[in-house]
């Protein structure tokens, strides 16, 4: 498999490709995952273009039903006049997202079931993912009482 650089930039160790969002980490970012969520993640290697060193796309092969609408800031329905049915219950966007903690299944790295566009990890994957540095992504905490916008 071969990724193609669609923003030449500074290369940063983990960023998120256009095709749905993949994850596409350098070699130190896949061994965080190898080490601490190996059962929720599947890593493929990719050659990205102009890059000798190796990089992988993560799967999180996790997906879980733990969104706590309640306390989100605020929620938009797919198609919530006429949604199809492929599509019923899922969510357009989430402003403030907040999970359930208890409803994750141990799970360090994982999908929302209704929400497919989040990636989702547990802080000990955050703080082991800020040791490496050089990332190309934030974090957002989706945990706790939601922030003010």
């Amino acid at each position: 498999m071969k990724a193609l650089i669609a923003t030449p930039g500074k290369r940063r160790a983990f960023v998120f490709s256009v095709i749905e969002r993949a994850p596409i980490v350098s070699h130190a970012i896949a061994s965080v995952f190898r080490a601490l969520a190996p059962d929720d993640v599947q890593l493929f290697p990719v050659m990205v273009e102009g890059e000798a060193d190796p990089f992988f796309v993560v799967n999180a092969t996790k997906v879980v039903d733990c969104i706590d609408e309640a306390r989100c800031r605020e929620v938009h329905h797919d198609d919530e006049d006429a949604p199809s049915p492929e599509d019923e219950g899922e969510y357009r966007w989430i402003y403030g997202l907040r999970i359930d903690p208890s409803k994750t299944e141990g799970a360090h790295v994982f999908r929302l079931k209704k929400f497919k566009t989040a990636f989702i990890v547990s802080e000990d994957i955050k703080n082991a993912l800020e040791g490496v540095g050089n990332l190309g992504v934030s974090f957002e905490r989706v945990t706790g009482a939601p922030e003010p916008h």
